[in-house]
């Protein structure tokens, strides 16, 4: 697999001249299909390796959670403006990663990350008296009524549709022959001014409204 052929969103984690991480360059290149010359005894000793490496790291972030300074771990996640997208979809994929690899592990997940984020808000209290509930739940999103969704968006009834509806629709929309990402990019792109113009006008007129109401 050559760096055009890799998705845009892994473009700057495939890189080749990254420095190493969890894996090494050979690693990328070995998981990534970019080197293929390999025995089948070379590649279970090469997967061998990864799956312990990749152990290993996860039982470094106890250490790194107890004994890394505040200003290090600040700074980790405060990258450039050109490397912030690439970190945010590396964030987004450890928590897929994790939430994947431990189906069936005799904790679930969402007891750890329930765990994880009370200790976390700990530190950040310095007591253990800082207790926090966290939920956590996996909802399917299941048919919808497209009539009804197109009647709401019709009348603009925007504040009566779900999440659910949302997500599906726009998944229906993108399954369109007619779709075209890069049209309807550049068509919202057009209409950003516009949007932003109405929203500030409500605000000021809620404000006033307000003003008139409490004198």
């Amino acid at each position: 697999m050559s760096q055009d052929d890799v998705p845009e969103p892994l473009r700057d984690a495939a890189d080749s001249d990254r420095p190493r991480g969890i894996l090494t360059p050979s690693d990328r290149d070995f998981l990534l299909g970019r080197k293929t010359d390999y025995t089948e005894h070379s590649k279970k000793q090469k997967r061998n390796r990864i799956r312990r490496r990749v152990r290993n790291a996860i039982l470094d972030f106890s250490i790194l959670f107890e004994y890394l300074e505040d200003r290090d771990r600040n700074t980790v996640f405060d990258p450039d403006d050109e490397d912030r997208e690439a970190l945010t979809q590396g964030i987004t994929d450890v928590l897929a990663f994790l939430h994947l690899g431990t189906m069936g592990y005799y904790t679930p997940f969402k007891d750890m990350l329930s765990e994880g984020v009370g200790k976390a808000e700990q530190r950040l209290a310095g007591s253990n008296y800082r207790m926090v509930n966290v939920e956590f739940n996996v909802d399917p999103v299941g048919q919808i009524d497209v009539d009804e969704v197109i009647e709401k968006l019709e009348n603009e009834r925007f504040e009566q549709l779900t999440d659910e509806e949302l997500r599906a629709f726009v998944r229906l929309l993108t399954m369109s022959e007619d779709f075209s990402p890069e049209e309807t990019r550049e068509d919202i792109k057009s209409r950003v001014d516009e949007y932003a113009r109405r929203v500030n006008e409500s605000a000021e007129t809620r404000d006033q409204r307000l003003e008139e109401l409490t004198n």
